[in-house]
């Protein structure tokens, strides 16, 4: 079976989120896509302090029409703080015979030197790098940190990079969305309508439990 997982602070999952799990199932013909909340995000707080909870449930709305799309709570199943590795490693312990493909924009891509024990993702799951407006990924190789940068061979026909282990960096074009949590926050304190933005049941979600509303 071919795995997607898809983190994120979520918050609020938005329509963006969703396109890039369905470009990255298209591309990469997934069988599932696994979206994994972040219970404590390393590099930055969850805004307004929205609750693991709250967020989580959004998720769960959001891909609930969806049958080849889950939620995975694991990131608020342990203490600490969420590092991709760790989680990586569990999908990893929990499907040893499946094909893993870890789904991240181009922006985060060019920051993955920064992440925790990085150099250890490229060997046990797939990459796939959607592409985020505004954040071209031009040279692929050497947009990665020069320590692993050797550990790639470069396909000259995709541009996708190749690990030695046998793993593979996608690298999907697609058609993204130029959406920001932090804009449908702002949108959703003010009262104004965010339904362009996110589902239905997300956006009513938010409306009812005053979500944004408290954040301000």
């Amino acid at each position: 079976m071919r795995i997607g997982l898809l983190g994120g602070s979520f918050n609020p999952i938005h329509n963006a989120h969703l396109r890039i799990a369905a470009e990255a199932e298209k591309a990469c013909g997934l069988d599932r896509v696994i979206f994994i909340p972040a219970a404590d995000p390393p590099h930055k707080p969850v805004a307004g302090n929205v609750s693991f909870e709250n967020r989580s449930f959004m998720v769960d709305l959001a891909i609930a029409a969806r049958p080849e799309y889950e939620l995975s709570t694991v990131e608020g199943e342990r203490h600490g703080k969420s590092y991709s590795i760790d989680t990586i490693r569990i999908f990893r312990d929990c499907f040893p015979e499946d094909d893993l493909f870890f789904i991240i924009g181009a922006d985060s891509f060019l920051e993955i030197g920064t992440w925790h024990r990085f150099a250890e993702i490229f060997s046990m799951c797939n990459l796939v790098v959607v592409h985020r407006p505004g954040c071209p990924i031009l040279n692929p190789l050497g947009a990665l940190p020069e320590a692993v940068r050797g550990l790639f061979t470069v396909d000259s026909t995709t541009g996708n990079l190749s690990h030695r282990s046998g793993t593979t960096i996608f690298f999907i074009t697609g058609s993204p969305l130029e959406l920001s949590s932090t804009e449908i926050r702002r949108l959703s304190a003010a009262g104004d309508d965010i339904t362009r933005y996110v589902s239905p049941e997300v956006a009513a979600y938010i409306s009812h439990q005053r979500i944004y509303r408290q954040c301000q």
